[in-house]
């Protein structure tokens, strides 16, 4: 635990600065995070070499589509969406006969690469469009999981699933409820948008907390897949970098969906 403080805190101290300055600086930085977050896919998978540069390239197209947060509502280019199908699926005529690339493989890491890309890209543009909702986007997860882990640890006994047998329905339930109100006061006191109706901000806050829990299932439900405790070992008592954004990556997904309506 100790150990796990110690580096919290300096990649805290690291980021933070990174994130209130934003710009070229954070871009950059998410394009270190793609880079990492793509080893630790392409690890899981026994494939060419040339076929992971192909995909470091492909999660970087897509991470860095739309970078300007003004265009954040209208999506992913197709352009890039067909470049990097073709990065993905093209090997594979190279490949399928030894065995080392499968159409399975391709698919697989193609839906991998396509959800932390998109998730990622959103990182970038709801920053540049404003702090404060980067700062909801982001934050929501991260205390929704912090109280759920506490609750579970304090009062958890019925399990939600196989998938992950430390989580508890209290712990879910206690995680939802706390990281709802808490980030609420915070959408209130720096956001407040007039005229937003503030039962409908809570509704979408909550969403995003129900979101992120499952998220959070599902990469444990590829971990146990691949039967590894942690995507790496880079962070110490962290575990990989996709092991600490797992849960944002999908309250990316809803945060652009319905930030229209905050």
């Amino acid at each position: 635990m100790k150990k796990r403080i110690i580096w919290g805190v300096i990649l805290l101290s690291i980021i933070i600065p990174i994130i209130i300055v934003g710009g070229i600086p954070f871009g950059l930085l998410i394009g270190v995070v793609a880079m990492l977050v793509g080893k630790e896919l392409t690890d899981l998978y026994k494939i060419p070499n040339l076929v992971k540069l192909a995909a470091f390239f492909a999660l970087l197209m897509i991470t860095y589509n739309n970078f300007d947060g003004n265009e954040i509502y209208f999506g992913l280019d197709f352009r890039v969406i067909s470049g990097a199908l073709l990065l993905t699926l093209i090997p594979i005529i190279f490949y399928q006969m030894s065995g080392k690339y499968t159409t399975k493989d391709a698919f697989e890491l193609m839906g991998f690469i396509l959800l932390i890309g998109i998730g990622l890209s959103y990182f970038i543009q709801v920053r540049d469009y404003h702090l404060a909702y980067f700062i909801l986007m982001v934050f929501t997860p991260m205390i929704t999981d912090s109280f759920a882990y506490l609750g579970g640890t304090m009062i958890g006994k019925h399990k939600v699933t196989k998938i992950s047998p430390n989580k508890s329905w209290e712990g879910y339930i206690i995680g939802s409820l706390m990281g709802t109100f808490i980030m609420t006061v915070f959408y209130m006191v720096f956001i407040n948008n007039p005229g937003t109706n503030i039962f409908l901000v809570i509704g979408i806050i909550l969403l995003m907390t129900i979101v992120a829990q499952i998220g959070d299932l599902f990469f444990s439900a590829v971990k146990r897949q691949n039967e590894i405790k942690d995507f790496s070992n880079l962070i110490p008592g962290h575990g990989g970098i996709l092991d600490r954004i797992d849960s944002i990556i999908f309250t990316a997904l809803i945060f652009v969906l319905l930030m229209r309506y905050l």
